[in-house]
């Protein structure tokens, strides 16, 4: 399979609400993590950071220059792989371990890390047999209630346990934003990972359901409205009852 080149791995498109999104287009959609950046008066946040086989802050500029703080939505690989790049990294409690020290099993890379995910591979020497997430330990933990504080824009924590034990989403009441990781997004939720729990995520999801949201920007795939919101909620929840 050909190679791209590191410049050529990152996309990045401006949304509107101070929000970027990063993407890494040779990675099939099914898998390729949105990484979502929200520009604070003092502070920015990163809330994921992909798949980490090409350094992100070297090849994005939007990271250079102002203090920023990574937050991973949960653990999986698609997630976190370029955490190790920042000096901040915040994780739920219950996967901060995973976080300290990541593993192929841990962080799902076993079994969904082949060349099968690329439509182009990432530039030599990345191997998919050799790939995995280079240790990243947590510089805090956080919990249901927290609130990220980036000067003018201030996101609470949920968390949100089914997907994964330490799976959040950040909420920003103010301009109705959020971002919700893979708790929520606009394609095939999955509940059937080694950490999953399926009664967790039924409660996760009766929870979160009358959230006021206007904007939700998921894990993968597009964005959404706060209708469609409600309505893969509404979804799953059917699905499980069937």
């Amino acid at each position: 399979m050909k190679r791209t080149l590191a410049e050529n791995w990152y996309s990045v498109h401006h949304l509107g609400d101070g929000v970027s999104l990063i993407t890494e287009p040779y990675i099939k959609e099914f898998y390729r993590c949105n990484i979502w950046h929200v520009l604070g008066r003092f502070t920015n946040m990163l809330v994921d950071s992909g798949m980490g086989a090409v350094a992100l802050r070297k090849q994005i500029t939007l990271l250079s220059g102002k203090r920023t703080i990574a937050v991973a939505s949960h653990t999986h690989f698609d997630h976190i792989g370029a955490h190790h790049e920042f000096s901040e990294r915040l994780v739920h409690r219950s996967e901060s371990g995973i976080l300290d020290a990541p593993d192929r099993a841990s962080t799902l890379a076993d079994p969904y890390v082949t060349n099968e995910i690329f439509t182009q591979l990432p530039p030599a020497p990345y191997d998919s047999e050799q790939y995995q997430v280079k240790a990243a330990p947590s510089t805090g933990q956080v919990d249901e209630g927290d609130v990220i504080d980036l000067g003018n824009r201030h996101f609470e924590v949920i968390h949100t346990p089914g997907h994964s034990p330490g799976s959040i989403m950040l909420w920003e009441a103010s301009s109705a934003v959020l971002f919700s990781g893979d708790t929520v997004y606009d394609g095939p939720l999955i509940d059937d990972a080694y950490h999953s729990n399926i009664d967790d995520y039924l409660s996760t999801m009766k929870r979160i359901l009358d959230l006021p949201v206007r904007v939700v920007h998921g894990g993968h795939l597009p964005s959404f409205d706060g209708r469609r919101y409600r309505q893969l909620i509404r979804d799953y929840l059917d699905a499980k009852a069937a």
